[in-house]
């Protein structure tokens, strides 16, 4: 197996860490890790589902794959794009939209500002019935 430093983590990079990324980086939607896992081992790959969770968690740490609590007790994952954003997430079928929100961004600066709150973070996902589901 082939192996190579992480600069953002400074762990191994693992051909399991590559195909889970690949994955997640060829999904528009949110995946759990269970649908993680049935959708790389469909591609023929050998991987537990343990070790899926491992890797998720490291790619989650390292910032380079979002992750969201879906209000059922699941985790998903998700690779996104740089920098801060939030979502608008289909409670049906997963599609996702990633969106800017100044008006979150000043309210929050302000409430932290107002209670004394400074390097401030938050997240924001809004789950809601996308166009396609609300028309079947």
């Amino acid at each position: 197996m082939t192996t190579r430093s992480t600069p953002v983590t400074g762990q191994r990079t693992t051909r399991q860490r590559l195909v889970i990324a690949d994955v997640l980086t060829h999904s528009d939607d949110f995946l759990s890790a269970q649908q993680l896992h049935d959708q790389l081992v469909a591609r023929g790959e050998s991987i537990g589902l343990t070790t899926v969770y491992r890797n998720l968690q490291a790619l989650t740490d390292a910032g380079q794959v979002d992750a969201i609590w879906d209000g059922s007790g699941e985790t998903r994952y998700r690779h996104c794009s740089d920098g801060h954003h939030h979502h608008l997430v289909c409670r049906d079928c997963g599609t996702t939209v990633e969106v800017q929100a100044e008006p979150v961004e000043r309210w929050a600066d302000s409430i932290a500002a107002e209670n004394g709150f400074s390097d401030i973070s938050h997240t924001l996902e809004i789950f809601g019935t996308c166009g396609d589901c609300a028309q079947k």
